[in-house]
């Protein structure tokens, strides 16, 4: 059905694929404007149609065309034989910046996506959610090895104070990737900041 839209040049096919995980992600599927996604995209209502048909079909679509980029970009690639609580964390954070540095709405339109109330998709989404696990969570750090914690430290709640602070450094670095008016990052920039404080926390937690 979007053979057309995948045969564009990979340009103006992700120009219109950014434009449109920002529309739906922004506003949900029923409040979301396909002229705005045309005008984002730089080509004419007519033409964008011609290349996807109409607006529920691409909205379940993108869904669909997210998860398999998420799962060859992002949760494939996750080394779940590493234990050690902050390289995992180092590997999903810089996994999902790699991935925001071409998709800066993924996330969020999923996230949408999964939530929705709208009449016209919930039926559909509804036999697809059924194969996302419900728990990332549990997935990637339920098996995380406490050995090295500090003795004295409650480790289920130092974890949890773990995930917050990597998640508020990483959450801020995300949502400027989101800004337009950033430039292209110097993604060895942002490795060794993150490494940085990744050492100043094990220094805290670990033994």
């Amino acid at each position: 059905m979007f053979s057309k839209f995948l045969s564009l040049e990979p340009e103006r096919r992700n120009a219109i694929l950014n434009a449109a995980l920002r529309e739906f992600a922004s506003k949900g599927f029923d409040d979301a404007s396909t002229n705005v996604i045309a005008k984002e995209s730089g080509i004419s209502k007519p033409l964008m149609f011609h290349y996807v048909n109409n607006k529920k079909d691409f909205f379940l679509f993108l869904y669909d065309y997210c998860l398999d980029i998420l799962n060859r970009e992002y949760f494939d690639q996750i080394d779940v034989h590493e234990k050690d609580i902050f390289e995992r964390l180092r590997q999903t954070c810089l996994l999902k910046i790699q991935v925001l540095q071409k998709y800066p709405w993924i996330f969020n339109f999923v996230k949408v996506a999964v939530l929705t109330d709208s009449q016209a998709v919930k039926d559909n989404l509804e036999k697809r959610r059924k194969m996302v696990e419900a728990s990332s969570f549990e997935r990637f750090y339920g098996d995380i090895d406490t050995s090295c914690f500090k003795s004295e430290l409650d480790v289920d709640k130092a974890k949890q104070l773990i995930f917050w602070a990597v998640g508020g450094y990483a959450g801020e670095i995300l949502e400027q990737l989101k800004s337009t008016d950033v430039p292209e990052f110097d993604f060895e920039k942002i490795r060794t900041g993150f490494d940085g404080y990744l050492n100043e926390l094990r220094k805290a937690y670990y033994q």
